[in-house]
């Protein structure tokens, strides 16, 4: 790994760090495929599966409480980036807008491009999990998921999806797009979730 770009972590900072990664010495940008250009007046989310169905405009999300972010961020690729700063909308206060199915133990997040990552629904519903619509102050650029992706930053960055415009509830598990191309089922980096399982 190039340390013009990556470096290890100082005493510090080694326990935010997971075991098998570096510090980011900027926000690299890793992408499978074309990168889509959605503006904010095309952009919704579509909500299905066990669950009323619903579709959000971008003026929708807008009217939900905005909140600032301060999270690290962990890709699977071995790199990190610590204290990245969010503007963006908690999934838990998005979620009380849906009337969800007892029965919805998982939910399949999905995107422009194509791209989808499936997530067990206790994963998905934790309080420092969110929508991310600004970077540091700036409007999310396209390369980096906007004008919109959500951040869970307790697992690796691949569940993380950039341009979400989706979200089934399903009632089981079933593999995104990595997962079904051998990443791990859930990818905790603190466990090492990489590839498998």
């Amino acid at each position: 790994m190039a340390l013009k770009f990556f470096q290890k972590p100082e005493p510090d900072n080694s326990d935010r760090v997971p075991p098998g990664q570096y510090l980011a010495k900027g926000f690299p940008v890793l992408t499978y495929g074309d990168t889509p250009q959605i503006s904010t007046d095309q952009w919704q989310l579509k909500v299905w599966g066990l669950v009323t169905p619903k579709t959000f405009s971008w003026s929708d999300f807008m009217n939900l409480p905005h909140h600032e972010f301060t999270k690290d961020f962990h890709c699977v690729t071995r790199w990190s980036k610590l204290d990245v700063k969010w503007t963006g909308i908690k999934i838990t206060d998005f979620i009380n807008l849906l009337d969800i199915d007892p029965k919805a133990t998982h939910v399949m997040q999905h995107c422009y491009g194509g791209y989808t990552t499936n997530l067990p629904l206790k994963d998905f519903v934790l309080d420092g999990n969110f929508f991310a619509f600004k970077l540091s102050g700036e409007n999310l650029p396209p390369d980096h998921g906007g004008p919109m992706r959500t951040v869970i930053p307790h697992l690796y960055a691949w569940k993380s999806a950039k341009w979400i415009n989706g979200l089934e509830f399903l009632p089981k598990d079933e593999l995104g797009f990595w997962e079904k191309n051998g990443y791990h089922r859930r990818g905790d980096p603190w466990k090492e979730e990489r590839y498998g399982g």
